[in-house]
């Protein structure tokens, strides 16, 4: 049985923006969908089983696209797999070949192998040059297709599709958006560890596309996402005075948000993009301050004689965390977005820094250093069911993927090696090295791109 492709509009990709055809946000569905999946992977519970799921190679269209076709199917796999959810199960045990991306798979070869999904595809080339790329998603033990969908694309774009079909995929099985297509910012460091030479990259989730954004002639910390735009803010110390920079990833445009007297620290975008909050150190303190990116008016929201720093707005915008010395050493506080009375959520033995609120508002990353270790962990908002995911000599800065899941952050063993990303998931499973060319520190996560 061959299901056919209807005609609706399907998602055309670039690298800057998504253009939707005749029905604006709307997806092809390749064939009929149930209304709701019978597989599903539950996320919520202490030890996840990775549901074992089969990725034959995306069929070519011809001889030519067979190279990109494989690669795309890798990427998925790829990224199934480091999510931790998903155990793809090796291709030379799979008993069947899929020849017909549109055919009804014969479901008794792939429960022979205990394969509980199976994703089939294809690549293809376009008359005026696009890629189209299309999956079926199957749940093999009830024989049904839960999800089908088409996209066209520039030659070059391919991996995005991969990241996509790998964000459809895991949306569908976990009932939560993806993250795979997605970026990450970070400090990329070269050069002997008393003269690193500290450059702004980019790379995708995985580690792969990394492009440089500064030449390495400054100092640069502290990059972070506007949640709503490809844009960043990070501190540069060139010219003798730090600065606080917005880039636009795509244009290379880049401005500078003030020149501020004294120090200036971890610069953060509010969630609607329209502020930037930061510490400003003046004397001996530092304060938190915001400002309005579009009349440049600066608002004071704490005044203390202690050092409060590393701001970060919940995603309501309600609440700002922040690091705070007020109680004798470094803590968590948290007080309203417009200033008031802060409230100090951190009690564990330690000191606490880089919070960060995660995207879904349920938990607050950390910092903790405590017994000669730095740790990294999650508290609620509240001061509640604090949890530590990681521990080990100097961990540092966590980031939330756009789906709040899970976390990365930097090691540096310390001696003459240097710092590596790393990712977790919020449950403390699943730790895992990401690749990047030289050391690497300082990561931030961008939100999904499409």
């Amino acid at each position: 049985m061959s299901l056919p492709l209807p005609d609706p509009s399907a998602l055309t990709l670039n690298r800057r923006h998504l253009l939707i055809g005749a029905s604006a946000g709307a997806l092809a569905a390749l064939g009929p969908r149930p209304a709701q999946a019978v597989l599903n992977v539950d996320i919520n519970q202490g030890n996840v089983q990775p549901i074992p799921i089969a990725l034959p190679d995306f069929v070519p269209g011809t001889p030519g696209e067979a190279e990109v076709a494989h690669s795309v199917t890798g990427i998925i796999s790829g990224n199934l797999q480091r999510s931790g959810l998903f155990a793809p199960i090796n291709p030379q045990a799979f008993v069947a070949k899929v020849a017909d991306s549109d055919a009804v798979p014969r479901f008794p070869d792939w429960r022979a192998i205990n394969a509980q999904a199976l994703v089939t595809g294809r690549i293809t080339r376009q008359g005026d040059g696009r890629l189209k790329a299309e999956f079926r998603l199957w749940d093999v033990f009830a024989g049904q297709q839960l999800d089908g969908k088409q996209y066209f694309t520039t030659p070059d774009n391919w991996r995005r599709i991969a990241h996509i079909i790998s964000d459809a995929i895991y949306e569908t099985l976990t009932g939560e958006k993806g993250y795979f297509d997605s970026r990450i910012v970070f400090i990329d460091e070269t050069g002997p560890k008393d003269r690193r030479v500290k450059r702004l990259a980019i790379m995708d989730q995985d580690g792969y596309g990394v492009r440089y954004l500064t030449r390495g002639d400054e100092l640069v910390l502290t990059p972070r996402f506007n949640p709503t735009t490809q844009e960043i803010t990070y501190m540069s110390y060139g010219q003798g005075q730090p600065r606080v920079y917005l880039l636009n990833i795509e244009t290379g445009q880049r401005e500078v948000v003030g020149n501020f007297p004294g120090m200036t620290f971890a610069p953060r975008f509010s969630p609607d993009g329209g502020s930037v909050i930061m510490s400003l150190q003046r004397g001996g303190n530092s304060n938190i301050f915001a400002m309005n990116l579009g009349s440049k008016a600066i608002t004071r929201l704490t005044d203390s004689a202690a050092i409060d720093t590393a701001p970060s707005y919940a995603p309501d915008g309600s609440r700002i965390c922040f690091e705070s010395d007020r109680g004798g050493k470094p803590q968590i506080y948290v007080m309203p977005a417009t200033g008031g009375n802060p409230q100090r959520i951190s009690f564990g033995e330690g000191s606490y820094s880089t919070p960060v609120w995660s995207p879904r508002g349920d938990v607050i990353a950390f910092t903790k250093q405590f017994g000669g270790q730095f740790a990294i962990g999650v508290i609620n908002p509240d001061g509640s069911g604090e949890r530590i995911l990681t521990a080990g000599f100097h961990n540092e800065g966590p980031t939330f993927a756009p789906n709040g899941r899970v976390l990365m952050f930097f090691r540096d063993p310390g001696g003459n090696a240097g710092p590596a990303l790393f990712t977790i998931d919020i449950t403390g499973r699943n730790e895992q090295k990401v690749p990047t060319p030289s050391y690497a520190s300082d990561p931030a996560w961008s939100p999904l791109l499409s």
